[in-house]
């Protein structure tokens, strides 16, 4: 046997494993938080070496289907049934491709907003209210945090939404490009311009204006894509000089 063949064996073997544990999860009704058997445990359910089942897990959690904690176990993730899994492999993107995550959060974002104020509900608005009230707390300080409270707040207008398919790819692009965002805020420099823009997507959504949602959204990420095209551009221009 070839090391290809070899290879192509092991990758077989794994993949494998993972459907079997995934089909375990699911026929004993595991939930998010549920605690799986041990590693050693599977192994001996599956007759394969526990190396090899550590294999198999190790690429679920990759994809955010199970967490092992090391020292407590390994524990059921609501990721297991997403559709849209993010690439937790990804390089990180130049200039160009900064401006294009935008174009592709201004495809989907906007729709998400006018949904959102269609299916408002008091737990949702208030959701979006927390977001940015923490946001607030943080404009003149920690971008960490105002960075992490912003998302929080793009990815509640997802959830109110309730297109779940959408809100899994809106959080996939913001949980595999979370330092492209970072850096777009620190580029875009505006945050209390940025924070009000924010407040008036909130506003018509408890209003229930989806038009005026999915308007505003819109206008928001473009207003952002603009200014970052712009300083990125100057910023090429200055180093050619």
């Amino acid at each position: 046997m070839t090391v290809a063949d070899d290879e192509l064996l092991r990758r077989s073997l794994s993949d494998a494993l993972i459907g079997r544990v995934v089909d375990l999860i699911r026929t004993e009704g595991l939930g998010p938080g549920d605690r799986l058997p041990s590693a050693r445990v599977l192994a001996e359910r599956f007759a394969v070496a526990t190396p090899t089942i550590r294999e198999a897990l190790r690429q679920l959690q990759a994809t955010g289907a199970i967490d092992i904690r090391h020292g407590s176990g390994m524990y059921v993730n609501a990721a297991l049934d997403r559709v849209v899994i993010a690439n937790p492999n990804l390089p990180t993107l130049d200039a160009e491709r900064l401006v294009e995550l935008l174009d592709a959060r201004l495809l989907v974002e906007p729709y998400l907003a006018g949904l959102a104020a269609r299916h408002r509900s008091p737990a949702t608005t208030a959701a979006l209210r927390r977001s940015l009230d923490a946001a607030e707390q943080h404009l003149a300080g920690d971008d960490t945090r105002l960075h992490e409270a912003n998302m929080a707040f793009h990815r509640a207008v997802a959830t109110a939404s309730g297109h779940r398919i959408l809100h899994e790819v809106l959080d996939s692009l913001l949980s595999v490009h979370a330092g492209e965002q970072r850096e777009i805020l620190h580029i875009f420099d505006d945050r209390s311009r940025d924070h009000e823009e924010h407040r008036s997507v909130l506003a018509a959504i408890e209003a229930g204006s989806e038009e005026r949602a999915t308007r505003l959204m819109r206008r928001h990420l473009e207003d952002v894509a603009d200014v970052v095209a712009r300083r990125l551009s100057t910023l090429d221009e200055s180093h050619e000089r």
